[in-house]
């Protein structure tokens, strides 16, 4: 009997993620790799400076680099890219289940932040910065349509991708639901919205809270907004303006914060 085509599809997409590499770039980004005793570091290219400036890190980290000079420096990433000399092939880090990774720690009132098709790694790096500053518990995104860890998304996080739990999960509204049975408020993010952040939360922030965050233009799914318990607002001093969403990300989570 032979396999239905979506258990196939579903097998070619573990045999995927299970050999996929990232390249990462950038003096910070690599170092900050070499440093992750849960990275599983593959290849490292650096040139003779770049070799000079993170040594102590890659004698530490036990890797043989590869030194090359500017002129052959080959790793497969863009040739724009701002690499300073340094690339490191890591796999992609599995931060576990959302129970896992979204429970109090103890004496937490824990803040978790999800992103509905945002794939621009710049505005993703930027939010996993914020989420580490305020602490945190992780940033859910969906396994397809979000921004995968990538160099660039690494660079933007200045080191953030290596501390703050960045989870791709199947399905955006299954994940709310789970946070919601572990008793989770869940807010999304709508400037249509009648209520603003501050006013839902009012008397709530000794909950855990979640902030959904829909992608620039489009905003949240339909699917996105019958899910979450409150569609919420930044206010503004005027009738027009906008943040981008790693900006708003950033005043969601000081608005709410415990």
């Amino acid at each position: 009997m032979e396999k239905p085509k979506w258990v196939i599809e579903k097998e070619q997409e573990k045999r995927l993620a299970k050999a996929a590499t990232v390249w990462m770039f950038g003096i910070h980004a690599v170092r900050d790799a070499l440093r992750n005793p849960n990275r599983e570091r593959k290849r490292l290219i650096v040139t003779k400076n770049a070799y000079d400036r993170l040594e102590q890190d890659i004698i530490a980290s036990g890797m043989e680099p590869e030194i090359v000079s500017t002129r052959k420096f080959d790793a497969p990433i863009d040739p724009q890219s701002v690499h300073q000399g340094a690339a490191l092939e890591v796999k992609p880090l599995d931060w576990g289940a959302i129970e896992d990774a979204c429970m109090a720690a103890d004496g937490q009132v824990p803040r978790v932040l999800l992103l509905d098709r945002v794939t621009d790694p710049h505005n993703v790096g930027a939010i996993l910065r914020s989420a580490e500053v305020f602490g945190a518990r992780a940033v859910i995104a969906p396994a397809r349509n979000s921004a995968p860890e990538t160099g660039a998304l690494a660079k933007t996080a200045s080191g953030a991708l290596e501390r703050q739990p960045y989870l791709r999960v199947r399905n955006l509204a299954d994940s709310i639901e789970k946070l919601q049975q572990m008793g989770y408020l869940v807010l999304g993010l709508d400037g249509e919205a009648e209520m603003t952040v501050e006013e839902a939360v009012e008397g709530m922030r000794d909950r855990p809270i979640a902030l959904v965050f829909g992608a620039e233009g489009p905003g949240l799914r339909d699917k996105t907004k019958q899910t979450v318990d409150k569609l919420v607002k930044i206010p503004f001093a005027a009738d027009f303006g906008s943040l981008n969403v790693s900006n708003a990300a950033a005043v969601a989570l000081y608005a709410v914060r415990p």
